[in-house]
C-alpha cells in the first residue's frame, strides 16, 4: 500500500514509546502519517477515565492502536495478578468506550497469546479461544486483555463501531526488555548467556523443565501485521499474528547459547513453573484476510537481537536515552 493510500491521518499509539510500539510508530511514519500521538505514562494514566478523555481531547485521532499493557514474564505475573488484571482491563475498556462515544473511525486492540486456554489444541485456531481457562500463572493478564474482544464484538454488533482484535504470539527483537525481573524468555536467556561469558561462569540457570514449546514473532514483523490489519481488516473475528512454528524452551536455550558463544552448562530448575505446555498459532487467517506473513527468519532475528543488546551493554553509562520498553 502506498503512502497516499493509508486511510488514517491522526493516530494514537498507546505504548508507542515501548518495544512493539516503537516499530509501529516507525512504520506509520514510513506510510506518511505525520500526526502520531504517543501518550506517556507520566502524562496520561490510561487506567483513569479522565486521563483517557484528556488524551482524546488532545490528540483528536481517527485511528487508535492500543498496545500499552502492564506485562512481564511468569515471575512478574505470579507477583502481580491483581494489578495485571485491573490495569489492563481498565485501559482497554475505557479507551474503547471513549473511542466509541467520540466516533473515532477505528480502534485496533492488541490482545495476547496468554488469552488462549491452557490446553488449546496446536496450532491455536482463533475459534478455540473460549474453549477453556488460560494457564494459571498469566490468566489474570490474559483474561483482562481478552475482554477487549468481547467489547469489540459487542460494540460492533450494537453500535456499528469499527474495532478489531489481534492476538500476537510471543515477541522478540532489538529494543526488548532485558530486565531479568520482568523480561520474557528470549531477552532473559540472551542476558544470562552474555553475563556468564563476561564473568567466566560455567553454567546458567533456567526456570522449569525446558520441555514447553513456544512460538516467537520478530517485533518489526508484528508491527507490519498490525498496520496491515489497520488498513485492510474490518471484521469482528479475532486474528492471530505469528510465525507459524514452535520450539521447545530447552532447544531455544541451546540455540541462544550457541549464537552468543556461551559454552557452559544450562541447569534447569524444575521447582519453578513451566507455564503453558505448548504455544503455536494457526496463522492462515491473517494471511487470508490482510496478506500478513512473518518475514524474518528466527536465527536471523535472534542474531540481530543479540547484537543490539551487545551494543547497549558496550556503551558507557548514561550514553543511551533509549527505553527497553
Amino acid at each position: 500500500m502506498s503512502v497516499s493510500e493509508f486511510p488514517y491521518r491522526r493516530v494514537v499509539v498507546t505504548g508507542g514509546a515501548g518495544f512493539l510500539g516503537s516499530y509501529v510508530v516507525e512504520k506509520l511514519r514510513q506510510r506518511g502519517v505525520e500526526e502520531i500521538f504517543v501518550p506517556r505514562s507520566r502524562d496520561y494514566d490510561l487506567v483513569r477515565m479522565d486521563h483517557v478523555e484528556r488524551l482524546y481531547d488532545d490528540a483528536q485521532p481517527d485511528l487508535v492502536i492500543h498496545i500499552a499493557a502492564v506485562v512481564g514474564g511468569i515471575g512478574a505475573n505470579r507477583a502481580n495478578p491483581g494489578r495485571y488484571f485491573y490495569d489492563n482491563l481498565m485501559m482497554g475498556v475505557q479507551l474503547m468506550e471513549q473511542a466509541r462515544q467520540r466516533g473515532i473511525s477505528k480502534f485496533v486492540g492488541l490482545g495476547t497469546i496468554c488469552a488462549y486456554p491452557k490446553f488449546t489444541p496446536v496450532p491455536f485456531r482463533e475459534e478455540d479461544i473460549w474453549n477453556g481457562y488460560p494457564e494459571e500463572t498469566n490468566a489474570p493478564y490474559g483474561l483482562a486483555k481478552k475482554m477487549m474482544l468481547v467489547q469489540s464484538q459487542s460494540y460492533r454488533e450494537q453500535y456499528g463501531f469499527n474495532s478489531i482484535f489481534l492476538l500476537p504470539v510471543n515477541l522478540y527483537g532489538p529494543r526488548d526488555n532485558f530486565d531479568l525481573q520482568s523480561s520474557h524468555v528470549i531477552p532473559a536467556l540472551i542476558r544470562k548467556c552474555l553475563e556468564a561469558i563476561e564473568r567466566g561462569a560455567e553454567q546458567i540457570e533456567c526456570w522449569g523443565s525446558g520441555l514447553p514449546t513456544r512460538e516467537f514473532l520478530y517485533a518489526e514483523d508484528c508491527a507490519e501485521g498490525i498496520l496491515l490489519a489497520a488498513e485492510c481488516y474490518d471484521k469482528s473475528e479475532p486474528v492471530n499474528l505469528g510465525a507459524g512454528f514452535e520450539i521447545s524452551i530447552r532447544e531455544l536455550a541451546e540455540k541462544i547459547a550457541r549464537l552468543t558463544g556461551f559454552a557452559g552448562e544450562i541447569v534447569w530448575d524444575a521447582s519453578q513453573p513451566d507455564g503453558q505446555p505448548r504455544r503455536c498459532l494457526d496463522v492462515t487467517r491473517a494471511e487470508r484476510e490482510f496478506g500478513f506473513r512473518a518475514r524474518t527468519g528466527f536465527d536471523e532475528g535472534l542474531r540481530q537481537t543479540i547484537e543490539w543488546y551487545r551494543g547497549i551493554i558496550a556503551k558507557p553509562a548514561g550514553s543511551t536515552n533509549g527505553s527497553f520498553g
